[in-house]
């Protein structure tokens, strides 16, 4: 059964009209994929939130009126909000408060799925609950499940700070043993010259039914917001024969709580150590320009602005109105549509070709090794064979440090 939720926000002068309404239609979502039902919303304009009471005391009385008469089991504020006024909320409106961040964390705990990813989102929920135990004991203590209880257990919350930190320490030394793991596949694939490909995007943009369109997988794709939590990996190949690795990330999202960030850091630098990036963005939402800049802003936070990046504009069969695209290259599709999804492969190709140093040359059909190793780490334009010198001329593009090209060398 879902759980009735009412949500407050407080709208201050530096707050956008546009921005604040998409806010809380994004609430709203994170609030459904969360498997819970928004029966209100309730917003007042202010200066600043209210130190204790994040709304005003009268404006809380009212509220309080409403929930009842509309049987609320939860409020959501689209705020952050300190222990202190989970606290003062909660004794004047009588039912579990939590904010926007403590959802996002409890949507991540439910979405988790490998044992890293677990590990991850409670950290993120220790981080996030740490400084505010004080105003959440007592109130943890009346809880019985249900939205924002997932992940670490009322008994964590409640028992002492040392604990707590001693518990985020052994956390945090498991997740430094799979970050070393992680580093060494990622060595591993340097050494081999595997071209690797990120895909990144604002969460429930299409990321993973792109991703699993290009490399025939069975990744989580669903309607939802943060549908893919665990990075996946997958190979595949493009229309020359390169071979390349791609991987499917975490969807990005505004106001994303800064301990998910450092939480995730290792799962995210799967992005840093990407040679190129495919952005995907939902052409058809309304703040699509708000979103690509989310990411954009979040891609600078990793320092990973500098690597190349494709832009796929997914969902074009729900755009309404003529698209203007603000970024290139780029590729308006639908996922869902293989002759799109044919091209994006085309596209991802032209891109590398423009960071690639191109060759010509001959080799010889008795060096079979080299001309396998040709079609798999480069992207050949011509391959002919020439019989009567037993020898094959190929052209194309490949990756600068590649060691083969000290072989391209030598023969030219």
């Amino acid at each position: 059964m879902k759980e009735r939720v009412a949500i407050i926000a407080v709208k201050t002068q530096k707050d956008e009209d546009e921005r604040f309404s998409y806010s809380l239609q994004e609430l709203t979502q994170l609030v459904e994929t969360a498997n819970g039902e928004v029966i209100f919303t309730s917003t007042q304009n202010r200066p600043k939130p209210h130190p204790r009471y994040y709304m005003g005391e009268g404006k809380l009385e009212e509220l309080q009126e409403q929930m009842e008469e509309e049987e609320i089991d939860l409020l959501i504020s689209n705020g952050e909000l300190s222990g202190s006024q989970i606290r003062n909320i909660q004794e004047h409106v009588g039912v579990k408060v939590i904010d926007r961040s403590q959802l996002i964390l409890d949507i991540f705990a439910l979405r988790a799925k490998t044992k890293e990813g677990k590990l991850q989102v409670e950290l993120a929920q220790y981080e996030y609950m740490l400084p505010r135990i004080h105003g959440q004991g007592e109130a943890m203590s009346k809880l019985a499940g249900g939205i924002g209880t997932r992940g670490p257990g009322e008994s964590k919350l409640e028992s002492d700070r040392r604990h707590i930190r001693r518990r985020m320490k052994e956390i945090k030394d498991r997740l430094e043993a799979v970050v070393k793991q992680r580093e060494q596949y990622r060595t591993r694939r340097k050494r081999n010259h595997t071209t690797q490909v990120a895909i990144v995007g604002y969460t429930n943009a299409g990321k993973s039914t792109l991703f699993n369109a290009l490399t025939n997988s069975t990744s989580l794709q669903e309607d939802k917001l943060f549908a893919t939590l665990d990075p996946l990996t997958r190979q595949l190949r493009l229309p020359s024969g390169l071979e390349i690795i791609m991987s499917d990330t975490v969807g990005f999202i505004q106001d994303l709580p800064t301990s998910l960030v450092a939480a995730f850091r290792s799962t995210l630098e799967e992005v840093t150590e990407a040679d190129f990036i495919l952005h995907v963005i939902d052409a058809s939402a309304t703040n699509y320009l708000d979103h690509e800049n989310t990411v954009i802003s979040l891609l600078n936070d990793l320092e990973a602005e500098n690597i190349p990046m494709l832009t796929i504009y997914n969902k074009k069969d729900l755009v309404e109105q003529t698209f203007t695209p603000s970024s290139v290259p780029f590729e308006l599709i639908s996922a869902l549509d293989s002759d799109d999804v044919e091209r994006v492969t085309h596209s991802l190709e032209k891109l590398i070709k423009t960071e690639w140093v191109s060759f010509s040359s001959f080799v010889s059909a008795s060096e079979g090794k080299i001309l396998d190793l040709m079609r798999k780490h480069s992207i050949l334009t011509e391959e002919k064979f020439i019989e009567a010198e037993n020898q094959y001329f190929i052209e194309g593009f490949i990756e600068p440090t590649h060691p083969v090209n000290q072989y391209l060398k030598g023969k030219n």
